[in-house]
């Protein structure tokens, strides 16, 4: 009995229940079983759905002060969350269904793609369908292609993008110096022809022309180069939009216009010299 006294006294154990620290080590215990079912809930989740909840999320919480958003999104840090902000046309997958019933109608399926891209709708045309070979002049049955296509596009929101690509075959005639300036003549008359002959917003429309850098397929057969002579009509999603932070770039452009003045001035000099250069060459291979 005094042994027993003595124990508790000094702190010991209770006989009747369990150790202290069997608490501390139960909860701990509990709070990882937790943790890991929640981890696996995560990875068996769907991520559509997941990635819905957050842009719904973003779009409800604006831009806040400080810290971090859930996900990237470019529209946060311009400040283009808001009113101004375009969301993805809802009846993407009907325009997608009615480009399609119209390409296998037609038999176009070889010369004209639709894919659903990061950026958003892109309209792939093979060269062959629009223009001549060498030529940025749209034909006919391209033209009558882009009419249904202007049909289609012409009442949803989003701005679109025309994006002209060549093979790697070089091009030197007067009109066309290199790939370059057919490419993007392509692009241009694409345009012009929404514009003056479909009645398209020209602040929704905007024109690229990459050359042969950004090939789909291989440059090492005549297949090949045939796909990535193309067109390619770019519905964009909101983040890549046109007109975001129209206002801060026009501020930036008016602040940058002597450096930007300059830069051109040097291009020009630089252009002037390589035509002078080219024309005493002759001509050269021509583009398909």
């Amino acid at each position: 009995m005094p042994r027993n006294n003595k124990n508790n006294k000094g702190g010991g154990d209770d006989e009747a229940g369990s150790p202290a620290w069997m608490t501390t080590f139960g909860d701990m215990m509990t709070l990882l079983l937790v943790f890991f079912v929640l981890l696996y809930s995560f990875s068996s989740m769907d991520v559509e759905k997941f990635r819905g909840f957050i842009s719904a999320l973003q779009s409800q919480l604006g831009v806040l002060d400080g810290g971090q958003t859930i996900t990237p999104n470019p529209n946060i840090d311009a400040g283009t969350l808001g009113q101004d902000y375009a969301q993805a046309p809802q009846n993407i997958q009907q325009i997608m269904r009615e480009l399609d019933n119209y390409i296998e109608s037609n038999g176009l399926g070889d010369r004209v793609n639709v894919e659903n891209k990061r950026k958003g709708l892109v309209i792939s045309l093979t060269g062959e369908i629009l223009y001549e070979l060498g030529r940025a002049d749209i034909r006919e049955q391209g033209r009558e292609v882009l009419a249904m296509i202007s049909d289609i596009l012409k009442d949803i929101p989003n701005d679109i993008m025309i994006e002209g690509h060549t093979d790697d075959l070089p091009i030197r005639t007067d009109e066309f110096p290199s790939n370059w300036e057919l490419s993007t003549a392509r692009a241009v008359n694409v345009i012009q022809f929404l514009i003056e002959e479909r009645d398209f917003d020209p602040a929704r429309l905007s024109a690229a022309g990459y050359s042969e850098y950004r090939p789909v397929a291989d440059n090492d057969n005549p297949e090949g180069r045939a796909e990535n002579r193309r067109i390619e009509v770019v519905v964009l999603n909101s983040q890549y939009t046109v007109n975001n932070g129209a206002e801060a770039a026009e501020d930036n452009n008016q602040s940058e216009a002597p450096q930007n003045a300059a830069v051109e001035e040097n291009l020009s000099n630089i252009i002037n010299n390589n035509n002078q250069t080219e024309n005493t060459e002759g001509g050269g291979n021509i583009d398909g």
